[in-house]
């Protein structure tokens, strides 16, 4: 049997997600060229989803949805310091720390991607909801307007009741990631290379532990809260407390799956043609506070 070291696996994915970032810096060029080339301007514009992730996870996971995106969504991985290509780079301390750095890429992404963009929307998942829900506050600062936040296997960011792992050793902190996260990094399988990755997967759980907002202001812009409807780490009250974040209109919408349905490329499938739907909602065509279970495909659990 072979063995594969740990910096062999990190090296192979630091290239190769070197190779996918320079594939999505591509994006505005291949947007603009569209938007010279189509015959009806409407469908050369694209809403744009800056995607936040997980604790523990990087751009990379974000990149293998672009060939699942329905037609007119282009996904803008944010990616954070301390993971794939910015490996070297100490990850981030808290929510608000890893917001400001990420900040001045993701204004220069909506800057590069220009007339070409028809509206912007964040997507988070988990500890991604609370870093997307920041980013856009930080996004309406700078007068970027923000079409939709999209929250995802999150409890609102208010009272929060944390179970906190990040300060045990390293065997009960990983028992208790997978406790709390209900999802088994693929770097647990390699223990080589899951020395390497405990420093950011602590730093992401610290993150997310020490995390509670305290903003007085509301947003006002629409929030869709995805849930998956197997997900025993958040329920549906918790879910739709982010409808007390807005004064706009606000969704709670129930996908196939547990809470990290997002994995599973069935159930990514169909969470980004949801958010593809979300995004052609008009103000008009929306309650501001409404409730939906996506059916389950016929056949499925």
């Amino acid at each position: 049997m072979t063995s594969v070291t740990a910096n062999e696996i990190v090296a192979n994915e630091i290239v190769a997600n070197e190779t996918a970032n320079e594939t999505a810096n591509e994006t505005a060029n291949e947007i603009a060229a569209n938007e010279t080339s189509a015959a009806d301007p409407l469908s050369a514009t694209t809403s744009v989803v800056l995607c936040l992730p997980f604790a523990g996870a990087g751009a990379a996971f974000f990149r293998k949805w672009a060939p699942l995106a329905p037609a007119g969504l282009t996904l803008v991985p944010v990616q954070l310091a301390g993971r794939e290509e910015r490996f070297v780079d100490p990850p981030p301390a808290s929510v608000e720390q890893a917001v400001a750095d990420a900040l001045p890429w993701v204004l220069g992404q909506v800057a590069e991607l220009g007339a070409a963009v028809g509206q912007i929307a964040l997507f988070g998942h988990s500890l991604g909801a609370e870093l997307a829900f920041e980013l856009s506050r930080s996004l309406g600062r700078e007068g970027v307007p923000v079409a939709r936040l999209l929250v995802s296997g999150s409890p609102g960011p208010r009272d929060r009741n944390v179970e906190r792992v990040s300060h045990l050793a390293d065997e009960a902190f990983v028992e208790g990631l997978i406790r709390v996260a209900g999802y088994h990094h693929p770097a647990m399988d390699h223990p080589e290379l899951l020395q390497l990755m405990l420093p950011l997967l602590r730093a992401d759980n610290a993150m997310h532990e020490e995390y509670g907002s305290s903003h007085t202001e509301l947003l006002t812009v629409p929030i869709t809260s995805f849930r998956g409807r197997e997900d025993h780490l958040v329920s549906a009250a918790q879910a739709g407390e982010w409808a007390a974040e807005t004064t706009g209109p606000f969704r709670a919408v129930e996908v196939a799956g547990g809470h990290m349905y997002l994995t599973e490329q069935e159930h990514a499938e169909e969470l980004l043609r949801l958010i593809s739907a979300e995004l052609e909602l008009e103000p008009e065509q929306e309650p501001e506070h409404e409730s939906e279970q996506e059916p389950a495909p016929e056949g499925s659990e």
